[in-house]
């Protein structure tokens, strides 16, 4: 009788774990099962593989942690939508998020989304819209205007057109739609005119404050024809009224006029002395003056500061009027071409994920990175400041990067061959730049330039050697700079967080690497892209003795680079060593590169791979061990 009653109890329990998994069955398949179809429909448009592995299964149940990847919940009920940076290329339709009734947050962040936006008619509880950094294009849909809980809306850099709902929801804390198409007049809503010109700065078609375009008075013109017209037809009840508005009208009409005239002159008067001094020598009290401005970061705010008195300058508006055309997203902030009025072409960075610093302190980082001065560093051309926005202007560099010229176009008949002597240029340019940043660079603590990979090497018109993006690391928080920049992947960082100026040299023998190679290095790919661990794969290479497959086709052809190639590895090899105090110092670098002659292809100089392969491995031995660099470190 008592192993009758265990086994009624063995059973009772049973049918309550049962039952807990029945609900929470039903709470994603069940009751709330339009939920659930809704994101497994998300995920076969956006057809990720991320996504493919891991919505399945239970979504979510009750106040447990979500078991989907960027999902939140609560109740059993999502409350939230977060998928950035995911690389989303495909369209989401109107009603995909209809079904989400309780949906609190929704961000599609730094995709490249296609398409209109969606329907928000059903979504009365969102608070936080974050769709940024995508390719939406078509008009800002009416049912956000609903929406009276919704605190941030972010829809900068899309494509969108039309123009600006009014927005006048008291709840909304955060508004962005710069750099799209929108046109015609910003809506003078007390909320929408609460924000900057950074809200809506990059679309060169909306006018209205806060922006400097004025709009067209066309409207009031007609309005005060009707007005007129209207008066004429009761000429006879109120002749007299009908005389004093028109004296009115005239009266105010000739006002504006006058008041344009007076503003007009004034602006050329300005325009006029700005020019003058801009020409000035750059003498002493001029000096003096610079200084006090960058000692004064408020009256700094607002406008363009260059930071060389010889450029050619010019206004936020003649930027803001400017064509531009997008160039890319980089790691700290999108960026764009501006083609200014007179020839000058110039490179917009938006920053973001910045520190929390001061204007002080932002002003004394940026003169930091300013002052550094050589003919292989990409100068810093004039900054932004604001609020809500930094910008980072440099001139354009029109034959690109070393990223796009190593490795664009691969096996197709436009590819241009990239030789030897082009490579060494840019080997002795790299470690030139370098050089000078360790040498007025006092701290030891740090990577003066802290993120040198393949696309921040630039060439400009002269096919001279540019090196970009140093000293971001003073402005970048962090946990975004060990994410994001190249000497956080270094073995010593990741075995023992630390940085130093070693840890360029490891950046610079990788970038060595990638030039003889013709590779893309794991630790710098784009996202997408699979790189290769290049430093353990030479290693290897050298170790097997199979070095004739380590030189990139392009060069390999050419005889007389071979020696040149070989002591150019033999340098790589060293820069990449494990342990940052067998690196050699920078100025040690760009004297051995230096040495290293060009000698064109001559039908006289015969040097095999065969001898190639012994002389490396020969010379190598002592450098060998620590090649095994990048075995752990990715």
């Amino acid at each position: 009788m008592p192993s009758s009653n265990f086994f009624k109890f063995l059973l009772i329990v049973f049918l309550m774990d049962l039952h807990k998994l029945t609900m929470a069955e039903d709470s994603s398949n069940g009751y709330h099962g339009n939920e659930r179809d809704a994101l497994l429909a998300l995920k076969e448009g956006f057809n990720n593989s991320v996504l493919d592995g891991n919505w399945t299964g239970i979504m979510c149940y009750m106040n447990d942690a979500p078991y989907w990847e960027g999902i939140q919940c609560l109740n059993g009920r999502v409350t939230g939508i977060i998928l950035e940076n995911m690389g989303f290329t495909r369209k989401i339709k109107a009603d995909a998020i209809a079904n989400f009734t309780e949906l609190s947050i929704l961000s599609f962040k730094n995709n490249s989304i296609p398409g209109n936006l969606m329907d928000f008619t059903n979504n009365q509880k969102l608070k936080n819209i974050d769709l940024s950094g995508n390719d939406f294009h078509g008009e800002i849909p009416l049912s956000l205007l609903s929406l009276n809980s919704l605190e941030s809306l972010q829809l900068q850099g899309n494509k969108l057109t039309g123009s600006i709902p009014e927005f006048n929801q008291s709840s909304l804390k955060t508004f962005n739609v710069s750099y799209n198409n929108l046109s015609g007049e910003i809506p003078e809503t007390r909320t929408l005119q609460s924000y900057g010109l950074s809200s809506y700065i990059g679309n060169e078609k909306l006018c209205g404050p806060p922006t400097s375009t004025y709009c067209s008075t066309r409207n009031y013109l007609s309005d005060t024809n009707s007005e007129n017209s209207n008066s004429s037809d009761k000429k006879d009840k109120s002749s007299r009224f009908a005389a004093i508005l028109v004296v009115v009208d005239v009266i105010v009409l000739v006002v504006i006029l006058f008041l344009f005239i007076i503003y007009y002159k004034k602006y050329q008067k300005l325009k006029k002395e700005t020019k003058v001094k801009n020409l000035l020598p750059n003498d002493e009290e001029q000096d003096s003056k610079n200084q006090n401005r960058a000692t004064e970061p408020e009256r700094e705010r607002g406008k363009l500061m260059f930071t060389d008195s010889k450029e050619a300058r010019f206004e936020l508006d003649d930027l803001l009027k400017a064509s531009a055309e997008g160039l890319g997203k980089g790691n700290f902030g999108n960026c764009y071409k501006a083609m200014m009025e007179g020839g000058l072409v110039v490179v917009v960075k938006r920053l973001r994920d910045l520190k929390p610093l001061s204007s002080e302190e932002f002003v004394r980082q940026v003169k930091a990175i300013s002052d550094h001065k050589h003919p292989n560093l990409l100068p810093l051309l004039a900054y932004y400041h604001s609020k809500d926005e930094k910008l980072f202007l440099y001139k354009f560099a029109s034959h690109g990067n070393l990223y796009n010229r190593l490795h664009g176009g691969r096996g197709t008949r436009e590819r241009v061959p990239f030789r030897w002597s082009t490579r060494l240029a840019v080997a002795r340019g790299a470690a030139r730049a370098l050089e000078h940043l360790h040498q007025n660079t006092k701290s030891q603590s740090t990577a003066p330039h802290g993120n040198l990979k393949s696309s921040n090497v630039l060439l400009d018109d002269n096919e001279e050697i540019l090196v970009s993006d140093y000293g971001l690391a003073s402005l970048v928080a962090l946990p975004i700079a060990a994410q994001r920049m190249i000497s956080y992947k270094t073995p010593e960082y990741q075995s023992h967080k630390r940085i130093s100026k070693k840890s360029d040299v490891w950046s610079y023998g990788c970038l060595l690497l990638e030039l003889l190679t013709g590779r893309i290095p794991a630790h710098s790919a784009s996202p997408g892209i699979n790189g290769v661990d290049l430093c353990g794969w030479v290693h290897r290479a050298v170790r097997e003795e199979w070095t004739a497959e380590i030189f990139d086709s392009e060069i390999a052809v050419q005889r007389g680079a071979n020696q040149g190639m070989l002591n150019l590895l033999q340098i790589a090899m060293r820069c990449c060593d494990k342990s940052p105090e067998k690196r050699p110092e920078i100025r040690q670098v760009v004297a051995e590169v230096e040495e290293i002659k060009f000698t064109a292809d001559s039908g006289d100089e015969e040097y095999s791979y065969s001898s190639l392969e012994r002389s490396l491995t020969d010379d190598s031995q002592s450098t060998a061990p620590s090649m095994v660099v990048a075995d752990d470190q990715n």
